[in-house]
Order: C-alpha cells, then sequence, then structure tokens
C-alpha cells in the first residue's frame, strides 16, 4: 500500500512521535466525509510543535482531536491529510487546592479531571453533556462547551485563566497564569475558546475552580405551553434565587423545566422550597430523586447520524418566541423536534428526527433568517455531511467575518489547521 500523502510518508512522522504513535487512518476517522491519510499522537509540547513545523513545511492539512465528541461541529474540511491527536497528553501538571486552580495538558479527559478534584472536594465547574462520552479539555475549550452549570459558573472561556497553544508553525505560545489574579495575556485564551482548532493546537490549558456542593436537589415543573415555559423561566430569574442551572426539557412524551439547586443542606432546602412555591403558578411542581434528574437525558442533543441539530442563541426573555418559532417550522413540515436548553441563558437546542433533507433545510433557514434579524444565532451542530454541502454551518456572521479572518491569517497564515471548518469556510 503506498502510504505517502503529498511528499509525506508514515516514516516521516513515526520519527518525530515514535513508530507506534503514528499510523495511517481508518475509513470510520473521515471528518464530515472527508477522510484523512495519517493520525500521529505527540506525547508532549515539543513533539506537537515539531509535527505542526514538519506539516506546515510539507502543506499538510491539520485537524486537532481530543476525544472526538465534537467532531460533527463545523463546516466540512477543504482537505484534510493529518489528524493530531492528544490523546496521549494527559496528566495533571499542578493542582494547588488552596489557590483553587489546576494546570492539565489538553488530552485529560474531563471526566477523569473531575474524579482528580473530587478528591479535594473541587470541580470545574463546566459539565457538558459529552464528559461522558470521552471529551477531552482542550476539545472542550476549542469547541467552547460548557453545559447546564454556566449559568452559575459561567463558561469555559471564564474559567480558564492561562494556556500554552502549538501554532501552525510549530511556535509555541504561552499567556495567563497559573494563579486567579494574574490575567495577564487572557485574551490570548479566549481567542482559543472556541476556535475549532483552526488557530493551533490547544496543549495545556489552566482553570480556577470552585468546592464542590455539599448536596442538590432539582425542583421541576410540568408545563402546558410554550407561553408557560417563557414565564416561568423568567420567574426564576427574577427571584431571590441562585441556582446552578435552569434548563428547558421539551418532547412529546415530556415538557418540564428544572432547577437545579446546590449548596450546603439549610440553603438547598430553603431555595428549593422558594423554586417550589414560584413555580406553582405554571402547572405541576415536583422535586426530582437523582435518578430521575440523571434520566432526563443529554441537554444537548447530540444528534443521530441521520439528524439534524442547531443551536439557536438569543435573550433568555424570548424564550417563549424561541419555542413557537421551532415548533411551527418544525410542525408545518411534519417534523418531530426534540427540544432541549439552559433557559437562564438563553441557549435552546432543537434536534429535528426524520430523513427528510428538504424539510430540515428549510426549518433551518426559516429560524435563521428569524433570530438573526432579531439579534441572534441558528448555528448547526451536527448534521449529515450532505446537509452540510448545502447549508453552511454557523451562519452568518457580519462585520465579524473581516476580523476572523484577519485573525486565522494571523495564526495560520498558510491556512492548514482545520481549513474550512469555520464560519465563512475559515
Amino acid at each position: 500500500m503506498d502510504t505517502r500523502t503529498k511528499n509525506v510518508s508514515l516514516e516521516d512522522l513515526q520519527r518525530i512521535v515514535g513508530e507506534e504513535h503514528a499510523r495511517e487512518a481508518t475509513s470510520d476517522e473521515a471528518l464530515d466525509g472527508v477522510g484523512p491519510s495519517f493520525v500521529a499522537e505527540p506525547g508532549s509540547v515539543e513533539e506537537t510543535s515539531e509535527l505542526l513545523r514538519f506539516a506546515a513545511e510539507e502543506g499538510l492539512a491539520v485537524s486537532p482531536r481530543g476525544g472526538g465528541t465534537k467532531a460533527s461541529l463545523g463546516n466540512p474540511p477543504r482537505e484534510l491529510d493529518l489528524i493530531l491527536s492528544t490523546v496521549r497528553m494527559d496528566e495533571v501538571i499542578e493542582h494547588v487546592p488552596g489557590d483553587q486552580v489546576v494546570r492539565v495538558q489538553a488530552g485529560i479527559k474531563l471526566e477523569d479531571l473531575q474524579k482528580r478534584l473530587a478528591g479535594s472536594d473541587q470541580m470545574l465547574g463546566i459539565d457538558p453533556p459529552e464528559t461522558k462520552s470521552g471529551a477531552t479539555v482542550g476539545g472542550v475549550v476549542a469547541a467552547n462547551s460548557s453545559g447546564p452549570r454556566r449559568h452559575r459558573y459561567g463558561t469555559i472561556r471564564d474559567l480558564i485563566i492561562g494556556i500554552t497553544v502549538v501554532l501552525s508553525d510549530g511556535t509555541v505560545a504561552k499567556a495567563g497564569g497559573k494563579v486567579v489574579k494574574n490575567v495577564a495575556g487572557y485574551d490570548l485564551s479566549k481567542l482559543f475558546t472556541g476556535s475549532l482548532g483552526t488557530l493551533g493546537v490547544i496543549a495545556e490549558c489552566n482553570f480556577r475552580l470552585h468546592p464542590r456542593p455539599e448536596t442538590a436537589r432539582t425542583v421541576a415543573v410540568v408545563l402546558g405551553s410554550a407561553q408557560a415555559a417563557g414565564e416561568a423561566a423568567q420567574a426564576v430569574l427574577h427571584a431571590q434565587l441562585v441556582p446552578s442551572a435552569v434548563e428547558l426539557h421539551w418532547s412529546e412524551d415530556e415538557k418540564l423545566l428544572t432547577v437545579l439547586i446546590e449548596g450546603i443542606e439549610p440553603g438547598v432546602e430553603a431555595q428549593s422550597d422558594t423554586a417550589s412555591y414560584l413555580l406553582r403558578g405554571f402547572g405541576e411542581v415536583r422535586t426530582l430523586t437523582d435518578e430521575e434528574a440523571g434520566s432526563l437525558g443529554p441537554l444537548a442533543p447530540p444528534g443521530t447520524e441521520n439528524e439534524v441539530a442547531v443551536k439557536i442563541s438569543a435573550p433568555p426573555s424570548e424564550l417563549t418566541g424561541v419555542l413557537d418559532s421551532a415548533l411551527g417550522a418544525c410542525s408545518r413540515r411534519g417534523v418531530a423536534p426534540r427540544i432541549t436548553g439552559h433557559a437562564g441563558i438563553g441557549v435552546t437546542y432543537v434536534a429535528l428526527s426524520g430523513r427528510d433533507e428538504e424539510a430540515h433545510i428549510q426549518i433551518v433557514e426559516e429560524l435563521r433568517e428569524i433570530w438573526t434579524r432579531r439579534g441572534g444565532s441558528v448555528v448547526v451542530r451536527s448534521a449529515p455531511p450532505a446537509f452540510k454541502e448545502r447549508v453552511e454551518a454557523w451562519g452568518p456572521l457580519g462585520s465579524r467575518l473581516e476580523l476572523t479572518r484577519r485573525v486565522k491569517q494571523k495564526f495560520d497564515p498558510r491556512g492548514i489547521m482545520n481549513p474550512g471548518r469555520f464560519a465563512g469556510g475559515i
């Protein structure tokens, strides 16, 4: 078999990362239908730097990969030669419980990190649904994925305080520090958060931590209408409550708004009672058991092979409007949606079932037209490759597109990092 792509052989990569850590890619490692030639697994910042320097010299298109849980996000790449996997870079470099900070390699699984931190009664205050699927810290940062608890603790962009990245030419850049007060260079951390591997490879991250809550309780209200959902969410947001999450779960079988209260037992009990009282006017209220709360499933629809999943961002006060628009667009085309979301911060996920591509395209275009005009956005989070060939995943960036292009040109002038995956084909 010919093991060369462009002017590169498998042996070239093995000389950098070791014979057992570079191989030919398999067919199931294609990214939105675009198959890579090789997979390499550097074990350090230095090997990552050498690998990217080599890729730049040879003109190889590179896609960084952590746990692969966000592979469906973004446009299909224009080309792809090499997957750079961070699977070997999975260490906790430094954890200082007294300062509530941790420094880790990007390839560590988020679930493993949380287990390590739990030994010190601490946590990284994010809970993206892909945690249980093997998401890595670097992947979570690159995809800007946070989860329900972002309502209380903020996004991963708010929690990262330092970063080490390897740029497309092999240059190693660092910013920030390992203490919360040191914010020098914090913009670089923000810049790479959500960059989806288009600017370079995230190698190490520093985060500020939070104490693990002593106890938790989930209060749920059964909703009868989209209007009740919006009004119930607003009642919680304007009350003297400090919830960790305010979540929407909407399907043909169940329509709930849930409020997660965490902290010490007396405070959780008092806040749960207040939440229950507030929500009584919107439907039947009950306190969920841990098993019931866990059975609600992923809060961001991952999308199956034939499923299209979109993310609608709009002000929290527009929840009723978001629901009405999504339900109406789907009903007119005979599509049954599955809707979840972070009701307290204005993020709603809509999964479209079935195989009717034309109906799915019409729904996305209708929702995008409505919410772009109203100051929001609609992003395709997952979809079959054929769908993405017809519908841009990110939607219009407006005036931000030119700035995004300039940033890409500065950090990846040769355009080898995930080419085409980002908005506007960047």
